[in-house]
Parts: structure tokens; sequence; C-alpha cells
């Protein structure tokens, strides 16, 4: 009888080791090595029976290379084709990263039945046959493909974990896309370990990578998560694919955000937002109206401030609470805003602006579960932390888009024509700027009024004083 071969892999970054070592040498990260059964005959189940014989590749100058535009599937999904550049790219291999029941295969499956006059298999390891069947009847989306001309359209659905067979049902079938929920639970004959494993979900990646090179048929992974919020599996097969989308949200709010950490085709800056509802997730095509929640009356500690998440400008809305410190220590919180930033704008407001806030509590909230990293919220964050301390409301026809710099200067911000006009359009009748963008600006082309300032104090003057 043949001896077992055996190796240990990290479960964090998949670096390969003959003996367990407590901290990976690769990722620096302790208790991640895993023993797992190795085979070092690996057979490819895409097109096995297939002659390997390649010819080999010659170097090239650049200049002769032919280029040819990227052919891409437009979806009916608006969100879904401005995170991934403008559609699904021919080839492509997508995967697809969220927390459990966040609605990761609600879209993929509303993405499957929506597309027109194509063919997409739907392979689910997870769920039986009649669970994607109540789904899709819960989605009530009606069947593009069977309407046209071509009977054999539509969404097909496998219950299959084996790739083996997946591939034998893929050549049968050839669809146009192929959508994969989810890639941890496939195992594959060339790797002797459990599914889920490193060397499985390596070994199973590299199939569906392959098969869509060769293809050129788009292939989407769903992933799971791990606790700490990231991709589960090894770090590799984030490499491996052309395209990487987080799918985020609370599970207590109804909007979901769709990221871009990793594309290949297009820019990593665009995000796509939808809404969760009981017939599926809805587009929702202009974000700023759920940032800016609905109040009665103005209220103190809250402002409008301007962000840009890629080429998209979003208002919203900036919320603070500023009590006395009963406990001592006063605390610090910020919810979808960087504390550190936080903490380097209250030193400038309380240097430059005077106000004591060394003796203060200070909560601050992005409403509607946004995060937000752009600097040009700066402004806002200043003046809303100022209105709660005062005790004094912010008219809510008023917005802001400036960075605020250590001297408490006001810092000019990029792309402020778009910010302004996504104001002017949301009806806000004033907009608080750095004057360095005003310089070169037509101030008299928009509709909204616009109001050049350069320190923070000649701001609070004209708001509070």
């Amino acid at each position: 009888m043949a001896k077992v071969k055996t190796s240990f892999f990290c479960q964090h970054c998949g670096y390969q080791s003959p003996k367990w070592m407590g901290k990976c040498p690769s990722c620096q990260q302790w208790n991640t090595f895993v023993e797992e059964i190795i085979q070092k005959e690996e057979k490819s189940s895409w097109k096995s029976n297939t002659s390997t014989l390649q010819i080999a590749a010659k170097p090239r100058i650049i200049t002769q290379i032919d280029y040819e535009e990227q052919i891409r599937v437009v979806t009916p999904d608006n969100e879904l084709n401005r995170v991934l550049g403008g559609g699904i790219v021919a080839g492509s291999l997508v995967l697809i990263g969220g927390e459990p029941g966040i609605g990761k295969s609600t879209l993929m499956l509303q993405i499957a039945m929506s597309i027109p006059n194509a063919k997409v298999l739907y392979i689910s390891g997870e769920e039986s046959e009649a669970q994607i069947k109540m789904r899709a009847e819960r989605l009530n989306i009606p069947q593009q493909g069977f309407t046209s001309s071509n009977s054999e359209s539509g969404c097909y659905v496998l219950t299959e974990t084996n790739t083996q067979n997946i591939f034998k049902q893929i050549e049968d079938l050839v669809p146009d896309l192929v959508v994969v929920d989810s890639i941890q639970t496939l195992t594959t004959v060339a790797i002797e370990s459990p599914a889920g494993s490193v060397s499985q979900v390596r070994e199973c990646a590299g199939e569906l990578l392959r098969y869509a090179k060769e293809s050129g048929t788009p292939v989407f992974l769903i992933g799971h998560i791990t606790k700490e919020g990231t991709l589960a599996g090894p770090k590799v097969l984030e490499h491996m694919v052309d395209t990487v989308l987080q799918f985020e949200g609370d599970r207590h709010l109804s909007y979901r955000i769709l990221r871009t950490t990793k594309n290949r085709f297009g820019s990593t800056s665009e995000l796509g937002i939808y809404e969760m509802r009981s017939s599926g997730l809805r587009e929702v095509t202009n974000p700023s109206e759920i940032l800016l929640s609905q109040r009665d009356g103005e209220l103190s500690g809250i402002s409008i401030g301007t962000t840009l998440e890629g080429n998209r400008p979003l208002l919203v809305e900036v919320q603070s609470l500023v009590s006395a410190a009963t406990y001592g220590t006063p605390q610090r919180s910020s919810t979808g805003f960087d504390a550190k930033r936080l903490n380097m704008l209250l030193a400038v407001l309380e240097k430059r602006g005077g106000y004591r806030l060394g003796s203060q509590d200070v909560f601050l909230n992005i409403a509607g579960g946004f995060k937000v990293e752009d600097p040009a919220i700066d402004l806002s964050v200043c003046v809303s932390i100022i209105s709660s301390l005062e005790d004094v409301p912010v008219n809510d026809q008023i917005c802001f888009a400036a960075e605020v710099g250590l001297g408490g200067e006001i810092r000019a911000v990029n792309r402020i024509e778009n910010r302004i006009a996504e104001a002017q359009k949301l009806g806000f009748k004033t907009m608080y700027i750095s004057k360095f963008n005003a310089k070169g600006l037509d101030l008299t082309s928009f509709q909204i009024a616009i109001k050049p300032v350069s320190k923070i104090g000649d701001m609070v003057e004209e708001l509070f004083l």
C-alpha cells in the first residue's frame, strides 16, 4: 500500500510547508497551518481527455501585439455594470464575497435569470433545486430568455460539487455564463483533501480559471468570508481571479453596497447600492436620497457633506453628539468615519478654533450605515461637532465640501463641479467650499449659492455667530 503523502498549508495565504509551524513565514500569521493529503500527480478535469501538447510562447515586441477591445456583456443590472467597469468581460473570473445572509446568492440568481438571450448555468453546492426554485419564485423575475426566438436560452440549475461532473455538463450545455455557489463547496479528484481546504479551493479555482480563459465564458464565484471579514481560503485565490467584489451591509438595515477591491478591467473605486426587499434586491439609482435621513425640523449636530465613490458624487448626513464627560476619560466614538482622523479634527478645533473639547464626549455617525474615506467630508464633520457643542442647528439647505488642514485652513478637493451639480440637483441652496477651489470656477453658472472660505474660523463666524 502506497504511503499517504501529506503537507501543511497556511489557511491565510496558502503557503506550503513539509512540517507544522506555529508562525507562517509568508504572511506572519500564527496558528494557521493545517495538514492536508496531497497527490503528486494532478490531473485537470477541464478537457482532461484532450492532448496537453502546447506550442511554446515566444517573446514579441509590444508594438506588434494585436489589441482588441474587451467584449462586455451588458446586464440589466446597471449597478453591477458600473462596478465591473461597463459590463461582464468575456472569459473573466469574478469572485464575490460577503457575510452569510447578506444576499450574495440572491444577487447572482437575479442576474442569472434576467440576462436576455443567454444560457446561464447556476451551479449550487449548498442548496437543492427546490430551494433555488423557491427563491426564484419569490424574486418574481420573468425568464427573459424564454420569450426570445432562442428557446434554449434561460437559467439552468445544477446541484453538483464534483468538478469532473460539472465540466461534463458544461461541455454538453455550452453556457454563456457560469455562476458557482460557492467555491468552498467544490471538490476535484486531483486533490484528496476535503471540500473547503486550501488545496481544494486553489485547485478548483484553477480549473475554473482555465475553463474561463480557454472558452471565453465569464465565471462568477461566490466565496465565504472569515470572521475577520476577509475572503475565506488562501490569499492566492484573490490573485487568481480578475475581479474581486465585496457585498457588504448591515443586516439590520435594508441597504447593501457592492464594492470593487480588485478589477483588471476597470476602476476599483466604483460601488453599487441596492435595497433589500422581500422580492429581492432593488437598484438604488439616487443613493444621496437614502443617505439623507428624514427629520422634522432642524436639529443640532447634523450637517450635510459631499463625497465621491468612483465617478459617483454622494451627499451624506453627518451626525454628532457632544456632551460633558462624566466618567473620567472622555470618549471618542465614530461610525463610518476614521477614528484617528476624528481625533485630528478635534485637536484642530481646540487649537485653531478655541473650542474646549478635551473634557467632552464626542460621538460621530455617518447616517445610512455608510463608510466615508474621502477627506472632503472634513468640513462637514467640524460643522457638525460645533453645532452639537453650541446646540445651534445648521440650516438643512446648506452643504459642505472641503478638507481641513492642521493649521485650520480649508483645503481644496478634487472634482468640485460634480459635487456642486449633485447638491444643486437635490435642491440645496448654499454650499461652502475652499477658496482655492473657487479659482477658475464660474460661480454664476450654478443655481446654488457658492461661498468660498479659507479658514475654519471665518465659516464659524458666519454660521454660528
